[in-house]
């Protein structure tokens, strides 16, 4: 006799497995989200020789964040693991499986869809980054309305970033600046990248500048530390209403 279908099984355990790249990028506010939703946590620092897996497994969803190396760094010897997240991207777009990705994650997802990434240049052709306090543009489409649910059309969002991909072929595009147009993509209903930092409190705003400082600097000069420091002071507190609606969204999207 077949037995009845929960007698001897149980359900896949809901985890959310995070690739981390350097101490200073973390999931911050991303975990209390994905705890609340009933995710158990698997942090991976690749940094420190943590695995890429092949594939993710019954229950499990993806969060790829961010780092100063970058999709052109694939085959640099420094950082093996990119070429791994990259084909475990692949896999995971092939799976239709939930992935977030942040930053660099957002890169190398697109890059998995066969997006181009490259360094931001201006009209001229000089170089050109996004980094600090700058105005966010979400985008005004029916497709879009549950992603986007209870967010302002603008807002001030955290940047931190010299490359930007091209919206991947059949993805869906959510945000924009003046800068960089692709600032947040969906690719079919469960994969969705974030150029923009809407993930970290003012401590990680902090470590950012302390441990990237001469990133800022080499964009923008001297003074230019103080100045998004001082911006945080500002922003920080309707961001983080922001951010977690958003985060909130994409996360409910990827776990239906």
């Amino acid at each position: 006799m077949t037995p009845p279908a929960d007698e001897g099984s149980s359900s896949p355990v809901k985890r959310a497995l995070i690739l981390k790249h350097v101490p200073f990028e973390g999931p911050a506010r991303i975990a209390p989200l994905l705890e609340a939703r009933g995710y158990t946590l698997e942090l991976r620092e690749l940094h420190r020789g943590d695995a890429v897996p092949g594939a993710l497994a019954a229950g499990e969803l993806l969060v790829v964040m961010g780092g100063p190396m970058g999709v052109g760094d694939i085959d640099d010897a420094r950082w093996p693991f990119l070429r791994r997240e990259l084909e475990l991207l692949e896999r995971c777009i092939d799976d239709d499986a939930p992935v977030l990705g942040v930053c660099l994650g957002a890169q190398l997802l697109a890059a998995a869809a066969g997006a181009d990434v490259q360094p931001m240049k201006d009209a001229g052709g000089r170089r050109v980054f996004e980094i600090g306090w700058a105005s966010l543009r979400f985008a005004d489409d029916a497709a879009s309305a549950a992603l986007l649910a209870g967010l302002p059309r603008r807002t001030t969002m955290l940047h931190w970033h010299g490359d930007g991909a091209a919206l991947p072929s059949g993805a869906r595009l959510l945000a924009s600046t003046d800068v960089c147009e692709n600032q947040a993509f969906a690719l079919g209903s469960r994969q969705f990248g974030l150029q923009f930092h809407c993930e970290v409190d003012a401590a990680g705003v902090e470590g950012f500048l302390r441990s990237d400082a001469e990133f800022v600097r080499v964009a923008y000069g001297d003074g230019a530390v103080e100045r998004i420091r001082q911006d945080t002071q500002q922003y920080i507190e309707d961001f983080h209403v922001v951010g977690d609606r958003l985060l909130g969204n994409l996360i409910d999207a990827m776990t239906r």
